[in-house]
C-alpha cells in the first residue's frame, strides 16, 4: 500500500466507481475525490454520485467549467494561433465561433475537463497522485502523450490496471455493490456525456429511443452546431442519424429483422462515402 494522498478522478461510471472501493478496500489515503461536472451528464447521475457518498462516506468535490461547455460549443469566439491568408484572418483574429463537436483528434471538451481536474488536484492536495479510472482492458488510453508525462513525474496511478480488473468487472463489482444508475447500463456500454459523438453507433439508437429528451437536446445542439464543424459521427449530422434511425423504424415495423435492417443501412452510407470520395478524386 502506497502511502502518498491520493485524489480520486471521478467521472461518476462503472470504473471510477469501482477505483474508488478498490482504494477503500485497500484503506489507501484519499485526499480527495473530484468530478468534473461538463452540464451534459445524464441527469440519472446526480442520484448515483448521492449513493456512492452515502456508500463510501466521502464527499465528491464538484469543478465546474469556468465558461458554460454550451456556449464554448456553439458560440465561444476561436482566435486563429496563426495567419490564414486564404481565409483572410490574421493571427489574434477572430476566425470562428464555436468549437463544435469535438472528435477523436480534437478533444477540446476532454482537455477543459483535465485542466479543471489538474488544478483542484494540485491545490487540494499538493504533491498528491492523481488515480484514473483506466481498466486493466483499456491499459492503451495510460500511453497518451499527457498520461505518459504524469508517469514521468510520478505523479499518476491506475488502481483498476495494477489490480487486474477489466470493464466487466468493474461493472459487475458496482451492481454487487448495490449500484444500478437507474438503468443506464442497461442501455449503454458507456455513461459519460449523453451528447458524445465517440459513443457507438448502438448507444445513440438506445439514447433516441429510451432517452427522447436528451436526443433532442442533441438535434438543438446540432442546429445551433457552427457551420465550420457540423458532422456529429462520421460524416454524418445528428440530423443524419436521426432520419438514418427513422428509417430503420420503419422497415423493422414492416416485418424485417432490425440486424438486416441495420447492415444494410450501414453498407448504404459506406457506398455514399465511397461515391463521394470517387467523385471528389475526379474533380480534384
Amino acid at each position: 500500500m502506497s502511502t502518498t494522498k491520493l485524489t480520486v478522478s471521478y467521472s461518476g461510471g462503472k470504473d471510477s466507481t469501482a477505483m474508488l472501493h478498490v482504494l477503500l478496500d485497500r484503506a489507501e489515503d484519499i485526499a480527495a475525490v473530484i468530478e468534473f461536472r461538463t452540464g451534459w451528464e445524464f441527469d440519472e447521475m446526480t442520484e448515483h454520485r448521492e449513493l456512492v457518498e452515502q456508500k463510501t462516506g466521502l464527499k465528491i468535490i464538484p469543478v465546474q467549467p469556468a465558461v458554460p461547455l454550451d456556449f464554448q460549443f456553439a458560440h465561444m469566439p476561436i482566435r486563429a494561433s496563426k495567419d490564414y491568408p486564404e481565409e483572410g484572418v490574421g493571427k489574434g483574429e477572430i476566425r470562428y465561433y464555436g468549437y463544435g463537436w469535438p472528435s477523436a483528434t480534437r478533444r477540446w471538451c476532454t482537455d477543459i475537463k483535465t485542466r479543471g481536474l489538474d488544478a483542484v488536484a494540485k491545490r487540494v492536495c499538493p504533491g498528491g497522485v492523481q488515480c484514473i479510472g483506466f481498466a486493466a482492458d483499456e491499459s492503451h488510453r495510460c500511453k497518451t502523450k499527457s498520461q505518459q508525462k504524469m508517469q514521468e513525474r510520478g505523479r499518476v496511478r491506475y488502481p483498476l490496471i495494477e489490480a487486474g480488473i477489466v470493464e466487466s468487472d468493474a461493472l459487475a463489482m458496482c451492481h454487487a455493490l448495490g449500484y444500478d444508475w437507474s438503468g443506464l447500463y442497461e442501455h449503454f456500454s458507456r455513461v459519460s456525456c449523453f451528447c458524445c459523438p465517440l459513443q457507438s453507433l448502438p448507444d445513440c439508437r438506445a439514447l433516441r429511443e429510451h432517452y427522447p429528451h436528451y436526443w433532442q437536446r442533441m438535434l438543438a445542439m446540432q442546429a445551433a452546431c457552427p457551420g465550420h464543424d457540423r458532422e456529429f459521427k462520421r460524416h454524418d449530422s445528428v440530423q443524419d442519424l436521426d432520419q438514418r434511425f427513422a428509417t430503420e423504424d420503419r422497415a423493422v415495423a414492416a416485418g424485417l429483422p432490425r440486424r438486416v435492417v441495420e447492415r444494410k443501412s450501414w453498407l448504404a452510407r459506406v457506398s455514399l462515402f465511397t461515391a463521394e470520395q470517387a467523385e471528389e478524386t475526379t474533380d480534384g
